[in-house]
């Protein structure tokens, strides 16, 4: 083959790749959704608790692409096929500022998603994105729909022998992230869940919380092989960007999300509806 029809053929294969890659990006991964499972080892959850299912919805930014209110309906129709026992919602519910994205108002979005209370408890925490929009509209939305913003604040949780205290953390930038006043009435021998929207919070937690959950990262949105995530908004850079993590004994999940922000773009960091399946190290539950 003549050097000039190898350059060509190159150049082409070169182009076609580009494109691909792009398409993936920005438009076949971004839009993409699943119920992903995570199955947590907990030393210190109840027996009675084992097997308890919490679906986490993290960042869902309504509005950016690729996540309208059809889009969040199909969130919830998913969230609904896992069967939780129990939905977080951690924080960033508005979009701004996304390329391509169009603003939906807090009450739509709250309004969509009070379809989950009528199969599980639903509670919720507001991000950055929430508080720079307008923090006490967004909460006064959620808890008009009868989903509760539990920011700084501890609610013991009974599901039939299972019980357990839930703690919500307010957003570490935005918020007073006051993890010791949220978790002042709770008996030190309670079994733990507190949910945020920051994971930098997470150094703070003591280690009588259980389990700590968090979103806001959406993975770095970009997982590049050999290199790692080029962008995580976290002072901890990929430390707590994602998935399980455990430091010290003590427990992280850090959902990688569902919209996008800044850039609508996603590259093998796919959008998922989490769900956490919580079992204790000392056996399985009747």
């Amino acid at each position: 083959m003549r050097t000039d029809h190898v350059r060509t053929a190159l150049r082409g294969f070169a182009i076609a790749t580009v494109v691909a890659l792009a398409a993936w990006a920005f438009w076949l991964e971004p839009s993409s959704l699943a119920n992903t499972d995570h199955e947590l080892v907990l030393e210190h959850w109840p027996t009675a608790c084992s097997g308890l299912r919490i679906a986490v919805l993290s960042d869902l930014h309504v509005g950016a692409p690729h996540m309208g209110l059809d889009q969040l309906d199909a969130v919830i129709a998913l969230t609904r096929r896992a069967e939780p026992d129990l939905v977080l919602l951690t924080g960033d519910y508005v979009t701004q500022g996304v390329l391509g994205g169009t603003f939906v108002a807090p009450e739509n979005t709250a309004h969509a998603l009070a379809a989950l209370t009528t199969e599980a408890l639903v509670f919720a925490v507001l991000g950055n994105h929430d508080w720079w929009f307008n923090g006490p509209r967004v909460r006064d939305a959620f808890e008009a729909e009868g989903i509760p913003v539990v920011d700084d604040s501890a609610h013991p949780i009974e599901l039939a022998d299972c019980h357990f205290w839930l703690v919500g953390v307010s957003d570490f930038w935005e918020g007073r992230h006051d993890v010791d006043g949220a978790l002042a009435r709770v008996p030190p021998d309670a079994a733990i869940v507190l949910f945020t929207h920051n994971p930098d919070v997470f150094p703070d937690v003591p280690a009588r919380v259980t389990l700590t959950v968090a979103g806001h990262t959406h993975g770095g949105q970009v997982y590049l092989p050999g290199v790692g995530r080029p962008i995580v908004p976290s002072a901890y850079g990929e430390r707590f960007a994602i998935g399980h993590i455990i430091e010290d004994g003590r427990h992280l999940f850090v959902a990688s999300g569902i919209g996008t922000s800044i850039i609508p773009v996603r590259f093998l960091v796919p959008p998922e509806v989490s769900v956490l399946i919580l079992r204790s190290s000392r056996g399985r539950s009747a």
